[in-house]
C-alpha cells in the first residue's frame, strides 16, 4: 500500500491511498457523506487480488483539507478533484469507478461531463443519482401524475426529509459538534461506522453548494460508458426508482437490487466487489457474465435467469423447465432417472443435466455446490421432487444477495400460476 497526496485545481490536498495488484485494471473508490475512504476497507481487500484499486478522501472529509466556504464544495470542483485524482495514479489509459452516496453523485457529474471524457471505462454506482436525473425525474413523476408516479415522488419526498434540515442554519452543525447526530445516524443504521464529527459537519456544505441548485434546473447529461446502478432493497434515504429509472440518460445500463441496507458497502463488501468486478472485466474483455446479462434494462423477466428444476425427467417437471425456456431462461434440470431428455427439448436454453436423488439430503447438497462450481448461483429453483433442494439452494440464493426465489411444486395448480405469470411478463 502507497500513500499519496494530489493536489486539486484549487490547492486543495487530496489523501490518496494505492493498493492491490499493481498490474491490475485500475478501479478508483469514491466514499459518500458522512463517510472517509475507509468505508471502503472490505471492498477495497476484495477486489485488490485482481485490480489495482484507489481511495481517496474526498475534500472536508478524513485526511484531505477541509476548505471553508460553500463554492469549495460544488460539483464541478468535485469532478475537478476525481480529475487530478485519476491523472495522478494513471496519468494514461482508462480506469473504472466505483462510488457511494455523495461520491456516486460527484463521480455520475463527472461521468456525464467533460472532465474526464475518454478517461473511464465503466462506473458502479451505490445509493447516489446524478443531482440532474434526479431532478428531471422529478418531474417526470409530476409532468402527467398517475397513482404510481405520485407514490413515487412522495416516497422519495419522505426519503429525503434530511436534505431539506441541512439548509438550515447552525443548527446541524450543532447537532454534528455535540455529537447528538452522528450517534442518531448509528441507531438509524447499525451497518454504518460510527462517523467522524469533522466529516460530517464540513460534508453539510455538499448539500448546500448543490442541492437546489442542481435539482431545480436540471440539464440533460448522457452518460456514454457502461453504467452499473447497485441499488439496495433497504436503503432509508434513497429510494429504488429515483436510483434506477435512468435509462433515458444511459444507454449501455444494468441495474441490479442489492438486498440490504444504504450501507451495504460495509455490511456486504464481497457483494459490492464482485458486481463491479464483473462490469470491469466485461469493460476490459468483452466478457459478459450472466448477472450482467440478466441485469440489462432491456431484458425480459425470466431473460437470462438461471433456473434449475428437479424431478424435471418428465411431468410437471419437465413441463416448467419448458416454460421457463421458453421465456429466455436458461434452465439446469435434474432428475432421480436423468433428464437428457428434457435437456434435449430445453434446445439452446438448456445448460446442464443431473441425475440426483432428491430423497438423499447429502446428495442433494452435493449437487447444489456442484451446480455453483460450475454455472454459478441460479436464480430460481423449483423444487419438484422433495424438500431437499429447497434447503440446499436457499442460502446461496440469499448469500448471493441478489434476491431470487426458491419454489415448491405440489400440483398442477401450481404450475398453472407460473405459466400464467410468465405469459404475462412476470415473475412468480
Amino acid at each position: 500500500m502507497s500513500h499519496n497526496w494530489v493536489t486539486a485545481s484549487d490547492g486543495v490536498r487530496l489523501s490518496v491511498t494505492i493498493d492491490g495488484r499493481v498490474d491490475g485494471p485500475t478501479v478508483v473508490l469514491v466514499h459518500g457523506y458522512p463517510d472517509n475512504s475507509s468505508m471502503w476497507g472490505g471492498v477495497a481487500a476484495s477486489l485488490g487480488g485482481k485490480h489495482r484499486v484507489v481511495t481517496y478522501d474526498v475534500r472536508g472529509a478524513g485526511q484531505s483539507d477541509k476548505p471553508s466556504g460553500r463554492a469549495s464544495y460544488r460539483l464541478d470542483q468535485l469532478a475537478d478533484d476525481l480529475r487530478a485524482v485519476v491523472d495522478a495514479v494513471q496519468p494514461t489509459g482508462r480506469v473504472h469507478l466505483v462510488a457511494h452516496d455523495w461520491g456516486s453523485i460527484q463521480t455520475w457529474h463527472a461521468v456525464t461531463g467533460d472532465v474526464l471524457r475518454g478517461r473511464i471505462a465503466s462506473y458502479t454506482s451505490l445509493s447516489g443519482p446524478s443531482l440532474d436525473h434526479a431532478g428531471a425525474w422529478f418531474r417526470a413523476q409530476l409532468r402527467r401524475p398517475t397513482p404510481k408516479s405520485l407514490k413515487n415522488a412522495l416516497s422519495q419526498f419522505l426519503h429525503s426529509w434530511y436534505i431539506l434540515a441541512f439548509q438550515v442554519p447552525l443548527i446541524p452543525d450543532l447537532l454534528w459538534r455535540t455529537g447528538l447526530l452522528g450517534k442518531q445516524i448509528q441507531r438509524m443504521e447499525p451497518d454504518a461506522a460510527p462517523p467522524e464529527k469533522s466529516d460530517g459537519l464540513h460534508g453539510l456544505e455538499l448539500y448546500r453548494a448543490n442541492m437546489f441548485t442542481r435539482l431545480s434546473r436540471p440539464a440533460p447529461r448522457p452518460a456514454e460508458i457502461p453504467v452499473q446502478v447497485l441499488a439496495p432493497t433497504g436503503d432509508a434515504y434513497v429510494t429504488t426508482p429515483l436510483q434506477t429509472e435512468v435509462a433515458r440518460w444511459v444507454p449501455d445500463l444494468r441495474i441490479r437490487r442489492i438486498v440490504g441496507t444504504h450501507w451495504v458497502t460495509r455490511a456486504r463488501p464481497e457483494v459490492v466487489a464482485t458486481a463491479a468486478a464483473e462490469l470491469i472485466e466485461y469493460a476490459e474483455s468483452g466478457f459478459e457474465s450472466r448477472g450482467l446479462r440478466r441485469a440489462r434494462v432491456d431484458a425480459g423477466p425470466f431473460e437470462h435467469r438461471l433456473v434449475v428444476v428437479t424431478g424435471a425427467g418428465g411431468g410437471l417437471g419437465r413441463a416448467t423447465a419448458l416454460a421457463f425456456a421458453e421465456q429466455g431462461a436458461d434452465v439446469i434440470v435434474a432428475d432421480a432417472a436423468g433428464a437428457a431428455e428434457t435437456l434435449k427439448l430445453l434446445e439452446g436454453h438448456g445448460v446442464a443435466e443431473y441425475t440426483v436423488d432428491t430423497s438423499d439430503g447429502a446428495a442433494v447438497r452435493r449437487f447444489a455446490e456442484r451446480v455453483r462450481a460450475e454455472h454459478g448461483v441460479p436464480d430460481i429453483v423449483v423444487d419438484d421432487a422433495g424438500v431437499h433442494g429447497s434447503r440446499a439452494f436457499a442460502a446461496m440464493l440469499a448469500e448471493r444477495a441478489e434476491g431470487g426465489q426458491v419454489i415448491p411444486l405440489a400440483s398442477a395448480a401450481v404450475l398453472r400460476e407460473i405459466l400464467r405469470a410468465a405469459e404475462k411478463g412476470l415473475t412468480p
